[in-house]
């Protein structure tokens, strides 16, 4: 039987309104077929990053009341079910980061019979998205995420929407407006490839994305 070590299910990038900005979907590893799909729909991973708006709202109004700051690492939101669980951070502007993490989401190996998703693949013979051997097997030897395992999606994922931000031809007051409702959501290519590289390279012990 396959070891199975904890994967990148999806990333959500939420504006300052609650509005969605960008959401990316990653397979994950099914024993039954021997391939790699989503875990979920299109329609429930959004409906699981809504469901994060409520817990990022109840944590922003304790840490004002404590005075300890708006925004930062809310590190685990709640868990969706034995697998799924959904991780989160939140700038000073109000962008919200999520990482729903499938605990049981990618072979030791990296193996599978068809490997990839809507052009997200799998590497075979050795690890997925860069998660080798030394790493994969030590992971696979915890049981969930050791505190701060996070911690380098979010510092990837923030890295690149500041330089999404930098862009001249980006305007981010068309993606999350002053007025307060509604937004475009982000359509930059690169943003996508950076994001698509946070989730494929991901695994427990990995330093840096």
């Amino acid at each position: 039987m396959a070891t199975l070590i904890p994967s990148i299910a999806c990333l959500g990038v939420i504006g300052r309104n609650n509005n969605p900005l960008h959401i990316q979907i990653f397979p994950s590893y099914d024993p039954s077929t021997n391939t790699y799909v989503p875990a979920r729909t299109s329609l429930q991973f959004h409906l699981l990053l809504s469901s994060t708006l409520d817990v990022f709202d109840l944590r922003a109004r304790r840490n004002a009341a404590a005075g300890v700051g708006l925004s930062g690492d809310f590190g685990l939101l709640h868990a969706v079910d034995d697998r799924l669980a959904a991780y989160g951070f939140e700038t000073n502007t109000g962008t919200k980061f999520v990482a729903v993490v499938d605990m049981r989401g990618r072979r030791v190996d990296g193996r599978a019979g068809n490997g990839g998703v809507h052009g997200i693949g799998v590497q075979q013979g050795g690890g997925l998205g860069g998660v080798g051997g030394g790493a994969a097997a030590a992971a696979a030897s915890s049981v969930g995420l050791r505190e701060g395992e996070m911690k380098v999606v979010f510092k990837a994922m923030q890295t690149a929407y500041i330089k999404l931000l930098q862009n001249p031809f980006f305007d981010p007051d068309e993606h999350s407006p002053l007025t307060g409702t509604g937004g475009k959501k982000i359509t930059s290519k690169k943003f996508a490839e950076d994001m698509r590289r946070i989730g494929e390279h991901w695994g427990p012990g990995v330093p840096v994305i």
